[in-house]
């Protein structure tokens, strides 16, 4: 499918209330555990999502229409997330994604982009030129990625819990990937 921005910022609309939906009002049992070594918890999966809207997606899709190729965007922390929020109860987290998310969303409304806009190039710190289309696109895929990985740490709680039943269960097939987010 090729990139729609209007379909984006539907996507990345609707990311909030769904972690909303699935995580809040859950005991730490449920958040506060990973898939095992080098794996995120659904906590830290929501504290890299903020720290992302904070410092990634609208700053390099400013970058790319201010600069174009001539400023490599800033790489990003990975890990960030684990230095910024530790004081910040999960709740937090959810309600600071949501007003962050729906400010830049705004924010990019504004811009009014035109397909023009969306061909303007910047310039990754390791993949090199890339489009503002791409960089949008790849927004709306992050959050896919990071939904997955939710539902996949949760479901990782009950591995043994389910019994034979694992056999039909895809999501308890998938290789935990936390690492590489």
């Amino acid at each position: 499918m090729p990139h729609d921005l209007t379909q984006t910022i539907s996507l990345l609309g609707n990311t909030p209330a769904t972690l909303n939906a699935l995580l809040r009002n859950l005991p730490a049992s449920w958040t506060q555990q990973n898939e095992g070594a080098n794996t995120w918890t659904p906590y830290a999966v929501v504290a890299h999502l903020v720290h992302t809207e904070h410092c990634n997606w609208l700053l390099r899709a400013k970058t790319i229409l201010d600069h174009g190729e001539s400023k490599t965007f800033a790489p990003l922390d990975r890990e960030a997330h684990t230095r910024e929020t530790p004081q910040k109860s999960l709740s937090q987290l959810l309600d600071e994604f949501d007003a962050q998310r729906a400010k830049n969303l705004a924010e990019l409304s504004a811009m009014n982009l035109q397909p023009s806009d969306l061909a303007r190039v910047g310039r990754h710190p390791a993949f090199g030129p890339v489009t503002l289309s791409q960089l949008l696109a790849t927004w709306a895929a992050h959050d896919l990625t990071h939904l997955h990985q939710l539902s996949r740490v949760l479901a990782h709680q009950y591995r043994e819990a389910v019994g034979p039943w694992s056999a039909y269960l895809g999501v308890l097939k998938c290789d935990a990937h936390s690492s590489a987010a």
